[in-house]
C-alpha cells in the first residue's frame, strides 16, 4: 500500500513542512473519530486550530505593489454542498441556502492493492485502487466576521510587507461544536477506459471559528490577527 501525503503547500514552503504548524488535520480528525461515543459527545467547546491548505485554495492571492503586499482568502464559493448543510427552505434574501462554509486543510491519497478485471470482453486489465481523504474545517458563522454582501471578493484579507508573500501561511482558531466530525464517500468504479476504482472521503472538524492568522511560515510567527468583527488586519 502507497501513502502519498499532501501537506498544506504555502507558495515557497516546497522543502518541508512549515515551522511551527497546527497539528495536521488528519491526525486530529482520527483522534477524534477513535472516541467512545461518550467522550465525542464531551468534545463541543474544545479549542482546534488548524493550518490552511493555501494549494488547494483558488479564492487565495496576494497582490504586491513595492514593498507592500495584499493577500486575500476569498470564502464566496466555499460552500458545503453536503445534507447537513443544506437549508432547502432557507430565504435566500437574508439567508444561505449552505448553512456551513468551509477551509481546506489536507489531502492524502492511498494507493491499495490492485485486482484483475475484465471490464472489456476479452481484454483483462490490472485495476488500481486509491482511496483519496480530504480533510476540511466546517464552520457556520462566516458572518461574525464581515457582513452578508453579493461579493466575489469577500472574505479574509492582509496589508502585508511584501518580503513575506513567499512563505506565507493561514491558520485558524475555533471551538468544536455538534457534530463535531462528520463524512461523506463518492465511489467511483474503474472501467476500461478509467482503469481505477477511485474512493473519495470529505473528512470535515465542524465547529465556529474564532479566529484567522497570517503566519510567517519560515518563523512560525503570528503576522496578523482577524477577529470577529473584522475582515482585515495588518502587520508593520
Amino acid at each position: 500500500m502507497k501513502l502519498i501525503c499532501t501537506m498544506p503547500i504555502l507558495w515557497a514552503s516546497l522543502l518541508g513542512a512549515p515551522l511551527h504548524a497546527a497539528q495536521p488535520a488528519a491526525q486530529q480528525f482520527e483522534r477524534l473519530a477513535a472516541l467512545p461515543a461518550a467522550d465525542l459527545q464531551r468534545q463541543p467547546g474544545q479549542a482546534i486550530e488548524v493550518d490552511v491548505d493555501l494549494a488547494a485554495s483558488p479564492g487565495f492571492s496576494v497582490d504586491i505593489a513595492g514593498e507592500r503586499a495584499e493577500a486575500r482568502y476569498r470564502m464566496a464559493f466555499n460552500q458545503i454542498a453536503e445534507g447537513w448543510s443544506w437549508r432547502p427552505l432557507a430565504d435566500a434574501a437574508n439567508e444561505d441556502y449552505y448553512r456551513f462554509k468551509f477551509l481546506p486543510l489536507q489531502s492524502v491519497v492511498v494507493d491499495k492493492e490492485s485486482y484483475a478485471e475484465e471490464d472489456k470482453i476479452g481484454e483483462p486489465q490490472q485495476m488500481q485502487v486509491r482511496w483519496r481523504y480530504d480533510y476540511f474545517f466546517a464552520f457556520e458563522n462566516l458572518y461574525d466576521f464581515y457582513r452578508r454582501v453579493v461579493d466575489d471578493d469577500a472574505g479574509f484579507s492582509a496589508d502585508l510587507p511584501a518580503r513575506l508573500s513567499q512563505h506565507l501561511g493561514l491558520r485558524a482558531k475555533a471551538h468544536l461544536i455538534e457534530p463535531v466530525i462528520s463524512e461523506s464517500t463518492t465511489f467511483w468504479k474503474a472501467t476500461f477506459a478509467r482503469p481505477t476504482d477511485f474512493t473519495l472521503k470529505k473528512r470535515y472538524l465542524v465547529g465556529v471559528l474564532d479566529e484567522v492568522s497570517f503566519v510567517d511560515t519560515e518563523s512560525g510567527k503570528v503576522l496578523c490577527r482577524i477577529l470577529p468583527g473584522r475582515d482585515h488586519c495588518s502587520a508593520p
